[in-house]
């Protein structure tokens, strides 16, 4: 099965645990001349240096050799020897080297405090030798940073000594190496090492990359952001040596902003990746805040059985529609199946707290999903690529003539044909694709053809005469869409024109069975989800009850509206009181909206002002594709949702996800980043409305 918890593949072969990683120190710290502010910069670049390559991106880090006390030339060459960096291994070797620098008629020197005057040719260190030393090593990748004054003069330099380094070695490894300043310029030394920090804590935080280690232009970037333009000349990085290009991330950068996500594993023990991110384990737990530990969904216990049945080894072939109005819990009910049914979960104490509150015959069989893919705001081609992967196959290349949809769809086919055993494919968020009609009747509908139930299975001779061939295997399709609740039993068919994605998956799928999410018997079970929430640690157990049953029967059908309410009452010292309130209930009453409305008043107690809260989330509505990027993307977005500029986006943007707004943003990854948007498609269409009063504070309580 696809990986169901967030994006491992491309990250699976940088957590390698077999490759050595090594950072090299080479600092002169004092030069007998008693600048101790000079001794206390050295030291700072020296704690950030160490602190940046320590994070925790896998489980083989770096191996950190700091440098003796440099007093000579022959202290140095003693380091070289001594660690054998000229003949170094392994997958990352980093070289920091800062020092006061000497820039001589064509080569730049490392001073030293023994180095004379007029000699440092024989006192001094050249330091493209020490360059050198790494970029000629046996390690796969190096990246050298050189922090000296003058440190621009080695571009001249290098490029010479480049071209000695064997050809096989320039093609095939990455070689890289940053100075800190131009060739005529000196370095201010504690102002080297603040930059870096702001660097590291903005990519630790703001910038939301993804990958477990960097590209050098990240690095390069998120060090400028730090920069006047007045200082831009002065302190800005430069790049003499480019070996990895500008889109590759390279072992020697870790991310201190990475998160290691939970590895999962299909029924063929492989790993893979999903557009969808954090999507399922989210959506099944029902929980309200990222990383939050407990798991809140609760009953539904006949549409998870019909799910368990349809997924059992007894059934080869069907569609089952799981369709319901707007945020009625089709992706919550989805998600379950396709965490539950993960062999890699199944010894989670999160999944087994699931398991413990879940009847056996509403489990879905371990390894019963093959894949689970989002279609949420991709196009036909995307979609069909994502079900490839979800298969475990790598979409071909296509020519400019060829349809990429066309070409990807028969890739799927003849890949269902080789299979020997059942597939099963979880779609969600159909309604929400980009191209769905498309999807619909170019993606799927040809997958009927393993779909439809078979009247008998009947041996196949083969057309050489051979033994009879057994029946091709069948393909599951469970699809999660959006559809309207109809209020009674439609007399007549609808029009061709009202039809939705849900009608038109039937006409695909003639066979196809449906159970909704939002039936009568779902109040029942948004009061137990309520109550989970609410009581979560432990606490308001007789408040709690008496709280959801207000609540339940004024939000159903829609859980996502319950999420809400249940997160107000979760932080008050006595929910059923808060429910019992004639405004709240108004507010309530109100849906979405209302809840919104009360929290952008209560977060102004958190130093997050009501109309700064309002511009964040309308930004992350009104961004395209998975979501918004924090980074410079958000705050300028929220800017303009403001009509002014603030000082402090970031700070803004960190309390809001502190916030009890956080309940109301859902995450993803994009393009390497990680990126937000509202937890619920009609949520993001409220926040774009311009007719909403979201800031009347009528409906606090």
């Amino acid at each position: 099965m696809r990986n169901t918890a967030g994006e491992l593949g491309r990250n699976q072969g940088a957590e390698r645990n077999d490759s050595a990683r090594t950072l090299l120190t080479l600092a002169v710290r004092d030069y007998g001349d008693g600048d101790e502010g000079f001794t206390a910069g050295i030291d700072e670049q020296l704690d950030v240096v160490a602190e940046w390559w320590s994070s925790p991106v896998a489980a083989a880090g770096f191996h950190q050799i700091p440098a003796p006390t440099l007093t000579g030339r022959a202290h140095v060459e003693d380091f070289l020897r001594t660690h054998r960096v000229r003949e170094m291994t392994g997958e990352a070797l980093v070289l920091f080297i800062t020092g006061h620098g000497v820039a001589g008629s064509r080569t730049h020197f490392l001073g030293l405090p023994d180095s004379e005057r007029g000699r440092h040719l024989n006192t001094s260190v050249r330091t493209t030798d020490l360059i050198t030393a790494a970029l000629d090593s046996h390690a796969e990748n190096v990246l050298v940073i050189v922090n000296t004054c003058y440190a621009g003069k080695i571009s001249g330099e290098i490029d010479d000594l480049i071209e000695d380094i064997r050809a096989e070695r320039r093609n095939s490894c990455q070689l890289d190496v940053l100075v800190t300043c131009g060739h005529d310029r000196p370095v201010q030394v504690r102002r080297f090492s603040t930059l870096l920090r702001g660097a590291f804590e903005r990519l630790r935080t703001t910038a939301g990359i993804t990958t477990p280690h960097l590209r050098v232009v990240d690095l390069m970037s998120e060090f400028e952001r730090g920069l006047s333009p007045a200082d831009r000349k002065k302190h800005r990085l430069h790049r003499v040596v480019d070996g990895s290009g500008v889109l590759a991330p390279t072992p020697c950068i870790p991310n201190p902003g990475y998160r290691r996500v939970r590895e999962a594993t299909g029924a063929d023990g492989r790993h893979r990746s999903t557009p969808a991110g954090d999507h399922w384990l989210d959506r099944a737990t029902g929980r309200t805040q990222d990383q939050d530990p407990g798991w809140y969904f609760r009953g539904r216990e006949d549409l998870n059985r019909s799910i368990a049945a349809f997924l059992s080894p007894a059934r080869a072939r069907g569609v089952l529609l799981v369709t319901g109005s707007a945020g009625s819990g089709k992706s919550a009910v989805l998600a379950r199946a396709v965490v539950l049914s993960d062999p890699a979960f199944r010894d989670d104490p999160l999944c087994k707290t699931a398991l413990d509150l879940s009847a056996s015959d509403t489990v879905p069989a371990t390894g019963s999903i093959t894949g689970a893919v989002l279609a949420r705001h991709r196009g036909a081609a995307q979609l069909a690529h994502d079900i490839l992967e979800a298969l475990g196959e790598t979409p071909r290349r296509v020519r400019s003539t060829e349809d990429p949809v066309v070409e990807a769809v028969q890739q799927i086919l003849a890949t269902l044909r080789d299979r020997e055993e059942a597939v099963t494919l979880v779609i969600d968020g159909l309604d929400e694709a980009d191209e769905r009609q498309r999807i619909i009747e170019d993606v799927l509908a040809p997958l009927n053809e393993f779909c439809a139930p078979r009247l008998e299975q009947v041996p196949v001779p083969r057309p050489d005469g051979g033994p009879f061939a057994a029946p091709e295997p069948g393909l599951r399709l469970l699809i999660g869409v959006r559809s309207s609740r109809p209020l009674s039993e439609p007399s007549v068919e609808l029009a061709e024109e009202e039809q939705g994605p849900n009608e038109a998956l039937k006409a695909v799928f003639p066979t196809a069975e449906e159970q909704r999410t939002d039936d009568e018997a779902s109040e029942k079970d948004i009061a137990e989800y309520l109550h989970a929430l609410i009581c979560e640690g432990g606490g308001h157990r007789e408040s709690a009850e008496e709280a959801a049953g207000l609540v339940a029967p004024v939000v159903w059908p829609s859980f996502i509206d319950a999420r809400i309410a249940g997160e107000q009452l979760r932080s008050a010292e006595d929910p059923a009181a808060v429910a019992r309130q004639p405004e709240w209930q108004r507010m309530l009453n109100n849906g979405t909206e209302g809840l919104l409305k009360r929290d952008l008043v209560l977060v102004e107690a958190d130093g997050l002002p009501s109309e700064v809260a309002l511009a964040l989330l309308r930004a992350s509505a009104f961004a395209g594709g998975a979501g918004i990027p924090w980074s410079t993307i958000w705050p300028q977005m929220a800017r303009v949702m403001l009509g002014e500029t603030l000082p402090d986006w970031d700070e803004m943007i960190t309390k809001l996800l502190k916030s009890r707004l956080n309940g109301y943003l859902a995450h993803d990854h994009e393009d390497d980043r990680r990126v937000y948007r509202p937890a619920h498609e009609t949520l993001a269409e409220a926040l774009r409305d311009a007719g909403t009063d979201w800031l009347d504070r009528g409906g606090a309580a």
